[in-house]
């Protein structure tokens, strides 16, 4: 696969796990569940109503076995003969498009054996119009490109502004469907959005809807199923400029592969539509054309046998009315973390014969800090450093993460285990001050900082058996309603540990007032429900957050204040716990 591709490739992955819609069950585990197994499950509409003649695809995460197949006519759809691993399951159907992940509702997209599914599709939006040259006769094969600049909620994409493409026919016209809720701004001709297509327009400057450059360009907000026609483009058809240069590598390789080259930009915040080149191995340079007068970070990546990337740092460049030559990147290695995962097993009588987590099916990711961005590092470099998985003996190695903080994030599927500790060596600095060099540093509560290039190993994760389970029913007052939006939360009891990041739990109640918290280490907590304040999302997240210290406080101080103390045995099934709803203080 050519270097550009993979960044398309980690690309897809991100966009497909961060937009699946899905409900997973979870049942008693025994030793038994470690066998080859099924995944079943249901593709619905919106509405709750089943989809047909879907294509349903499960994925072994990594380089794991993939299979696919169809929904039946109702909607439901099962694989069997699985190896007990780490899958992704996805559903796809022309015209439609997965439902964004809500994350207080689903915490991970990854499934194992035994799971049932439900995944969302919703009917995609639609922007049409025409492209004309300015005597209005029709411009005929012409890329035309659907950028999203924010979602559903208004936010920024993370890893570059994704797109879709379609050409006009013989009329001019042009029709793009499949679009997921979200702000737009619509593109024609123009330099290259891919390292390996070559478009007749693509010397040309691109043209925005109606006829303008990208700082004037019409934002289009389309909704689910939502059909915006008339979006007529007027070509201006001028003359864009072109970015040259060298890109090489410090990294000493026998048979270098090239470098995909990007120019990249933002515009109060939001990425920008990108220009993409490729140098050859052995080539003398890139050149990219049709690039239009604007701020740019010139990047550029080069891909190496066994999975590592190298990348250049930013050079920030300004086209204003004449060609750039002359560029010199030099593609440096990115960091990595390395570790291993530990099993600790109970010795409590109730956790005998329950399944182990096996290592194939345990994901570990490194999430960096959103909170401080690095200013220089372009959104698409965060996407590079993809979560991996142990081998069989338990270690594990992440790699291509670019230089800012890291936090580590294990989805859990052994029913009777939980995360128990994430520690490294002290001599690993982490973003706030260490403890004495004889301790090692608690990862939860401490921030990894990766410099351009480091290689950081010792890290342990400590999964640990004897995990509980709290499902229950919120009670309301009469007259009361349930809030659109509820919490129950779990805070630390016992006083020693107020501080450990990793025993505070929270999941949304759902439409009927049940809840499920699983993989809970055991212990005494506090436990209260509330209705979400505005902007409460992600609340699982935030918890975990190494510097969210006053938000941990605070939801300890209001748990202690309500008053409503349980305590979980290792290996117990706490059901049918009622619990009354606490307000919103203010509300």
């Amino acid at each position: 696969m050519k270097p550009y591709l993979y960044i398309l490739a980690a690309l897809v992955v991100l966009i497909t796990l961060s937009s699946a819609i899905a409900a997973q069950t979870q049942s008693d585990e025994n030793t038994a569940a470690t066998r080859t197994g099924t995944i079943s499950g249901q593709v619905v509409s919106d509405s709750g109503q089943p989809i047909a003649n879907v294509l349903v695809s499960v994925r072994g995460f990594g380089a794991g076995e993939g299979r696919t197949i169809t929904t039946e006519s109702d909607g439901n759809f099962q694989i069997s003969g699985l190896d007990p691993v780490a899958y992704m399951v996805t559903a796809s159907l022309p015209g439609y498009v997965m439902a964004p992940r809500d994350p207080d509702v689903i915490p991970t997209a990854y499934y194992h054996v035994g799971d049932s599914v439900r995944l969302e599709l919703i009917k995609g939006g639609v922007i049409t119009g025409t492209v004309t040259r300015s005597a209005g006769e029709p411009v005929v094969a012409v890329p035309v490109r659907a950028y999203m600049i924010r979602d559903s909620n208004g936010r920024p994409a993370r890893y570059g502004a994704p797109f879709k493409e379609q050409t006009t026919d013989d009329r001019g016209v042009y029709r793009i469907y499949g679009l997921s809720m979200g702000t737009y701004v619509i593109s024609t001709g123009g330099g290259n959005t891919s390292a390996y297509f070559v478009s007749a327009f693509g010397t040309d400057a691109p043209t925005y809807a109606p006829s303008s450059t990208r700082d004037t360009a019409a934002e289009i907000f389309v909704r689910a199923g939502e059909e915006i026609a008339n979006v007529d483009i007027r070509y201006r058809g001028e003359p864009g400029h072109v970015v040259s240069g060298t890109a090489n590598t410090t990294v000493a390789v026998d048979q270098p592969q090239g470098f995909a080259v990007t120019l990249v930009s933002t515009i109060n915040g939001v990425s920008q539509p990108s220009y993409q080149s490729f140098q050859p191995a052995g080539g003398r340079g890139f050149s990219i054309t049709g690039v239009a007068d604007g701020d740019y970070d010139a990047m550029a990546q080069a891909y190496f046998p066994g999975g590592d990337w190298a990348v250049s740092e930013p050079r920030r460049i300004k086209v204003k009315g004449a060609d750039i030559t002359g560029i010199e990147l030099t593609a440096k290695p990115l960091g990595a973390i390395s570790g291993r995962v530990a099993l600790e097993e109970s010795k409590s009588p109730d956790c005998k014969g329950k399944r182990r987590p096996l290592f194939r099916e345990t994901v570990i990711s490194s999430w960096h800090n959103e909170k401080k961005p690095q200013p220089d590092q372009p959104p698409f470099v965060w996407g590079l450093g993809a979560p991996v998985l142990p081998d069989q003996q338990g270690d594990f190695h992440l790699r291509n993460l670019a230089p800012g903080q890291y936090r580590f994030n294990i989805p859990l599927t052994a029913k009777y285990w939980y995360l128990k500790s994430i520690s490294w060596p002290s001599s690993v600095t982490p973003a706030a001050k260490a403890p004495p060099a004889s301790r090692p540093v608690d990862a939860a509560r401490n921030w990894i900082t990766l410099k351009p290039g480091d290689r950081l190993s010792g890290v342990i994760i400590t999964l640990a058996e004897g995990a509980a389970s709290l499902h229950g029913q919120i009670d309301v007052a009469e007259g009361q309603r349930l809030p659109p939006k509820s919490f129950v939360y779990l805070a630390p009891a016992e006083r020693e540990k107020a501080d450990d990041i990793l025993r505070f739990f929270a999941v949304l109640v759902s439409p009927d007032g049940s809840f499920a918290l699983n993989n809970l280490s055991p212990g005494r907590y506090w436990v209260l429900a509330q209705a979400a304040g505005e902007g409460d999302t992600n609340i699982l997240s935030k918890l975990r957050l190494p510097d969210e210290t006053e938000v941990r406080a605070k939801l300890l101080r209001d748990a202690e204040g309500a008053r409503i103390e349980t305590e979980l045995k290792p290996c117990q099934n706490v059901t049918n716990y009622r619990l009354p709803l606490k307000p919103v203080p203010g509300q």
